[in-house]
């Protein structure tokens, strides 16, 4: 967004370049790429990227510190999936914002949805780097936030995923993490914390331990910690069925429990007061006729989203009656209605504007304070704008925020 970097960036690109970058991108996370990697990053001031990691760090104070928000989340966990010992507090936040014009013509951050379950911390890191290098960018242009530099960034990542343990007993917990499109980001926590990418459906469990197989040796290796990259609406999509029972009592820690990938979600919207939080509501309160008048009377403004869906599935615009209708009543509370933001196209390409959505990715360490660790970005020219919705198109895709100025 910021200049002179936009138009100095347009002007000096070139195909060669951007070759290079994704070849780099496959050479640092010994994979193949197969989701679209944007030709640009994107240039933040620091002052708006700070509004975003502070209006993150608030939403998520607001829901915490809600006694009845927290008793209400609690139930959204399907009793099948619901683990013990859940800690005090998410491990991870990620949290989505779209950019839209107020009235006097400013950019004002829009929350797009939040969730409490980890996010690309490897393979973003990676890419960003890697704009800068191959482009030959600032190098006082930042991509850590927080005050970090890349060794404290790891140093925080190892401390929350890793823990007191050795690592060859920490693995990451995936459905079938080869066939995954972040296999790129699992490779590059391999290689920087020495953890162990494991499929979820292969593990072993002998009592209240759980184990993987070594296979260069067949040994049995003892898991002590899991980082949790499993979404349960694969589980149930792909019908998987898992070594071990969630409401089992395992002599195990995870690095992101798995009841906050359902408490702090889509379902956190409704309950939400800030002046970055569109209009939502439940689909059975809407039936109800409860908050109805939060909506627009326009339909074509609505958007209605599934609250558990992963990468866009599910999400419609301007639903019908019809659509509406065709969710059971049983199952109406598990769907949203919300205002939609028409954001901004604010990052001008050779292939015209183009919008930014961005994430911020954080952490939280036991003890600590919720960290701000580094922004992820997703470029889109249409309705939606996940990585996987803008494949056959240029200048989007996976891309990087790079911020300009403060500290």
């Amino acid at each position: 967004m910021i200049e002179p970097f936009r138009s100095d960036f347009n002007a000096r690109f070139t195909q060669a370049k951007y070759a290079e970058l994704l070849q780099r991108l496959n050479e640092r996370t010994q994979t193949q790429i197969e989701f679209r990697v944007a030709e640009t990053p994107c240039f933040f001031s620091s002052e708006l990227m700070e509004r975003m990691v502070h209006a993150g760090v608030e939403l998520t104070s607001q829901l915490l510190g809600n006694v009845h928000y927290m008793r209400d989340s609690a139930a959204t966990v399907p009793a099948a999936y619901r683990v013990p010992h859940e800690d005090a507090h998410p491990h991870f936040m990620a949290v989505d914002f779209g950019l839209v014009r107020d009235e006097w013509g400013r950019m004002q951050p829009k929350l797009v949805e939040m969730q409490a379950f980890p996010s690309l911390f490897g393979y973003q890191a990676e890419l960003s780097r890697a704009y800068i290098e191959v482009y030959g960018l600032d190098r006082e242009l930042r991509y850590f936030l927080g005050g970090l530099d890349e060794t404290g960034y790891w140093s925080l990542l190892r401390e929350v995923i890793v823990g007191r343990h050795d690592p060859r007993n920490v693995v990451l917990a995936e459905i079938a993490p080869e066939i995954q499109k972040t296999l790129p980001d699992f490779r590059v926590h391999e290689q920087r914390l020495g953890i162990k990418t494991v499929d979820v459906a292969k593990l072993i469990k002998q009592g209240k331990k759980l184990f993987y197989r070594e296979e260069s040796t067949g040994q049995l290796v003892p898991i002590h910690r899991i980082y949790n990259r499993v979404i349960v609406d694969e589980l149930e999509r792909k019908g998987i069925v898992l070594p071990f029972d969630y409401r089992d009592e395992l002599e195990v820690e995870w690095a992101g429990h798995p009841n906050w990938y359902f408490r702090v979600s889509k379902f956190s919207l409704p309950h939400l007061d800030h002046p970055t939080v569109p209009p939502a509501i439940f689909l059975d309160d809407w039936y109800a006729g409860v908050g109805r008048d939060r909506l627009p009377e326009d339909r074509s403004e609505w958007v209605f989203k599934p609250l558990y869906s992963f990468a866009g599935k599910g999400i419609q615009f301007a639903p019908t009656d019809a659509d509406l209708a065709a969710v059971p009543p049983v199952e109406r509370h598990n769907y949203l209605l919300q205002q939609r933001m028409h954001f901004e196209p604010v990052i001008q390409t050779p292939e015209g504007p183009t919008q930014p959505e961005v994430r911020i990715l954080y952490v939280w360490p036991e003890g600590k304070s919720m960290v701000p660790m580094m922004s992820l970005v997703r470029m889109g020219r249409g309705l939606m704008m996940g990585v996987d919705h803008n494949r056959d198109r240029t200048w989007v895709g996976s891309s990087a925020g790079l911020v300009w100025g403060g500290g």
